[in-house]
């Protein structure tokens, strides 16, 4: 695809490469066959069980190595945990095509943003940051959804070294997975994301290792309900793209974290005190702001 472009279903015929064809990359594969924009997907990955399943529900037509993958591939887009981003731009940037555009799904920006530039040097042009907001507990491709993608957010972070027409090229290919795309500093999006979506996960992980760890951790999980469900399902995630995560966005995490622990004291201290009015007050607001957020 010429980055000139604004529709990477404009000429054909046009390949994708998807390199990491867990959830978020089999579904992207998914999602593009159905809206027809490629006329052959190639898959690159570290388990030959999971190639083999992406294989086999149609997610991609070839499993190829990183570097066929770069010089046939006209998009490519990198879903891999972000520590591997730097190692995976690294190793395609001298087979990339001069007119190739690569997008990401990485759940941070801006190390992301710092490994690309490294990576690829003059070639960062070709590379438009974006986060989908998908996902789901479980990984692999054996839980790819072609819908996944569908009415959800796509966040692109556009560099200043991106023309204009390659950042439409990229949006044009998040639409047609079904997704509703954004854009946002990479800055905005680190700070925003750790607040509601990094820091969620990290008190998920803690509660349910919280349970595990207590002596009758057998009694409480065999009378856990839906609450405990519900709070503790993305504790079932990827625990090393959320190692990664955690590290990568490290200072916002850290931010949110801090201000959850002194809520959490706070909250603590009125129990303790057995102060019911300001404990139905905080409660309060927090099921009717959890309600309005429901409705919009």
């Amino acid at each position: 695809m010429n980055a000139t472009q604004k529709n990477p279903s404009a000429n054909a015929p046009l390949t994708l490469g998807i390199i990491g064809v867990g959830l978020i990359g089999a579904s992207i594969g998914l999602a593009q066959k159905k809206a027809k924009a490629f006329d052959r997907v190639l898959g690159v990955g570290r388990s030959q069980t999971n190639l083999d399943e992406a294989l086999k529900i149609g997610a991609i037509d070839q499993a190829v190595s990183l570097e066929e993958c770069a010089k046939e591939a006209d998009v490519i887009v990198v879903c891999v945990p972000v520590a591997q981003t730097f190692s995976i731009l690294h190793a395609i940037e001298p087979h990339i095509k001069a007119n190739a555009l690569i997008t990401d799904a990485g759940s941070t920006k801006s190390d992301v943003i710092m490994a690309a530039k490294t990576a690829l040097g003059d070639k960062v042009a070709q590379f438009i940051p974006a986060h989908p907001i998908a996902g789901g507990a479980q990984h692999g491709a054996t839980a790819a959804k072609e819908d996944l993608y569908q009415g959800k957010e796509v966040i692109i972070c556009p560099l200043q070294e991106n023309i204009p027409p390659a950042v439409d090229a990229i949006n044009e290919f998040w639409l047609a997975t079904g997704a509703v795309t954004h854009k946002m500093s990479a800055l905005q999006h680190d700070a925003v994301f750790a607040s509601i979506s990094h820091l969620p996960h990290v008190l998920s992980f803690a509660l349910m290792l919280q349970v595990a760890n207590s002596e009758d951790a057998n009694v409480k999980l065999g009378h856990a309900g839906a609450g405990f469900r519900d709070f503790t399902r993305i504790a079932a995630s990827s625990p090393e793209m959320w190692r990664d995560i955690c590290l990568a966005n490290k200072t916002a995490v850290l931010k949110e974290l801090d201000k959850y622990l002194n809520l959490t004291k706070l909250l603590r201290d009125t129990i303790a005190k057995e102060d019911g009015d300001a404990l139905l007050k905080a409660f309060t607001r927090a099921s009717a702001e959890r309600q309005k957020w429901e409705g919009r």
